[in-house]
C-alpha cells in the first residue's frame, strides 16, 4: 500500500463475460477522472478486445499471469463464481488488491482464507454488493439507523427474474461446483440486503427446485427466516419468470414504519409510511428512487469509486470487505443446508452446504 495516493488508480479486468457490460459503462463513463484500465484479459480474446475497444482501447493481454505482471493497483475479477476464490487468491499472493464480483467465494473456508491473506499482506479484498449503493437502499439504511422502524416485525424479499434455458446450457451456470442456483447467482444481492437491514439471522427453513429450467441447482426457492431480534422474514426467488425480469423488491415492517423498495433492482421507493412523520417524508419516493436500465442497477460505479478512495487513503477496511460479504455467504449456506436436511437450520451451528462449491 505504498503507492502515491495522488495517482490515478491503475485497473486490471479479469473476465469479460455477461457482467462485464456494466463495467464497460463504469470505466468508460463514470470513473474516467480517477481510473485507467491498464490490462484486460479473457479466455476468449475476442471478448477481451471488445471490452477494451468499448472503453477506449485498453491493452489486451494473453492471460492472468500477463495481467498480474502489469501490477495493477486494483484487479476487478469478473470470472465464473466457482473461480473467484482461485483468482482472488492468486492476485492477493502477487500483492495486488482485488474487487471480486459476488460471491467472493462459494465456500466459507475459502472466503476466510482470502480474508487472512489480505489482512496479512495489508491488501484490499472487496466484494461487489452494488445494490447497497442504490439511493433507495441508502434511505432504508439511514431510517433503520435512526430507529424510525421501531421494533422490527418482518422483512421480505421477492426476485422475479427471467433466465431461459440457454443461460443454463453454458459450462457453469446452475451447476453446484461453479455457481449454485437462483439464491446464489441472482438473489444473493437481496439476501445480503435482507441481512444488512434486518440484522443477524437466527435460523432458516428453505425449499428449492428446478421448476421450469433444467439445471443441477434450483431456479425457484422459498424460505422462512427468523432474525435474532425476533422479527420474521420471507424469501421468494425465481429465474422462471417469463418473458423478462419483472421485480426485485424488499419490504420492511416495523411497529413505527413500513417501507417497500421495488423496481428491477431494489431501486424504487414504492412505499414509505411512518406513524411519526418527519419533514421531508412526503418527498421520499421522488428523492430516493432511481430508474435503472437493467437488473444490475447503477451501484457499481459509486462502490468502485469508494474502494479507489480507500486505496488512495492507504486504507484496506472497505465497506464491503470479504468479511462483510461472508455474512451473506453464511446465510446462503444455511439456506442450502436447510434444503439438504429438509428442515430448520440454526446459523449459530455454522452450517455448510454439502453441494455448493464442491
Amino acid at each position: 500500500m505504498e503507492a502515491n495516493r495522488a495517482n490515478r488508480a491503475r485497473i486490471g479486468v479479469l473476465g469479460c463475460g455477461r457482467v462485464s457490460a456494466r463495467y464497460r459503462e463504469v470505466f468508460r463513463d463514470e470513473l474516467t477522472d480517477i481510473a485507467d484500465v491498464v490490462a484486460v484479459t479473457d479466455l476468449d480474446r475476442s471478448k477481451s478486445e471488445s471490452f477494451a475497444g468499448d472503453i477506449g482501447g485498453s491493452p489486451v493481454v494473453a492471460d492472468m499471469d500477463a495481467l498480474l505482471s502489469e501490477k495493477p493497483d486494483l484487479l476487478c475479477i469478473l470470472t465464473e463464481s466457482g473461480n473467484h476464490y482461485e483468482h482472488a487468491k492468486k492476485a492477493l499472493e502477487a500483492g495486488i488488491n482485488v474487487i471480486v464480483e459476488k460471491p467472493v467465494a462459494l465456500r466459507l473456508e475459502h472466503a476466510e482464507e482470502l480474508s487472512r491473506i489480505a489482512r496479512e499482506r495489508g491488501l484490499i479484498c472487496a466484494e461487489i454488493k452494488q445494490n447497497r449503493y442504490n439511493p433507495a437502499m441508502r434511505f432504508l439504511r439511514s431510517a433503520m439507523d435512526e430507529g424510525r422502524f421501531g421494533k422490527l416485525v418482518s422483512v421480505g424479499i421477492r426476485v422475479h427474474w427471467s433466465r431461459d434455458q440457454s443461460y443454463y446450457d453454458d459450462p457453469w451456470h446452475g451447476r453446484w461446483r461453479m455457481d449454485g442456483g437462483v439464491l446464489s447467482q441472482q438473489a444473493i444481492h437481496h439476501i445480503d440486503a435482507m441481512r444488512w437491514l434486518g440484522g443477524p439471522i437466527e435460523a432458516v427453513c428453505a425449499q428449492g427446485r428446478a421448476v421450469i429450467n433444467k439445471l443441477e441447482a434450483e431456479d425457484t426457492a422459498t424460505a422462512i427466516v427468523r432474525f435474532e431480534n425476533g422479527a420474521m422474514g420471507t424469501i421468494e426467488a425465481t429465474t422462471a419468470a417469463r418473458p423478462r425480469d419483472f421485480e426485485a423488491s424488499l419490504h420492511i415492517v416495523g411497529d413505527k414504519a413500513l417501507a417497500k423498495v421495488g423496481g428491477r433492482a431494489i431501486n424504487l421507493v414504492e412505499t414509505w409510511e411512518s406513524i411519526e412523520p418527519q419533514a421531508g417524508d412526503e418527498d421520499v419516493q421522488a428523492a430516493f428512487s432511481q430508474e435503472v436500465p437493467t437488473s444490475y442497477g447503477l451501484g457499481h460505479g459509486p462502490y468502485i469509486r469508494e474502494v479507489i478512495d480507500y486505496w488512495r487513503a492507504g486504507k484496506t477496511d472497505v465497506p464491503v470487505s470479504v468479511d462483510e460479504g461472508s455474512k451473506a455467504l453464511a446465510f446462503l449456506h444455511a439456506l442450502y443446508r436447510s434444503m439438504e436436511v429438509g428442515g430448520w437450520v440454526q446459523l449459530k451451528d455454522a452450517p455448510k452446504s454439502e453441494r455448493l462449491g464442491l
